[in-house]
């Protein structure tokens, strides 16, 4: 069974890249517009999130 943390990590990379795709002030690693900036930090604290809990593997 997936790792649903893993998922929802990859799912907010997922909407930040397809964001970032079609704005023209967010680039691929950059976000500069309020709902990029959203998207981007829901992707880090997820990110993080399960990086941590890997680590405490």
């Amino acid at each position: 069974m997936p790792d649903d943390l893993y998922q929802r990590y990859q799912a907010a990379h997922r909407a930040y890249q397809t964001h970032a795709a079609s704005c023209d002030d967010c680039t691929r690693d950059t976000p500069r517009c309020r709902d990029g900036q959203r998207l981007f930090d829901s992707f880090a604290r997820l990110q993080d999130a399960y990086l941590t809990r890997q680590q405490q593997r």
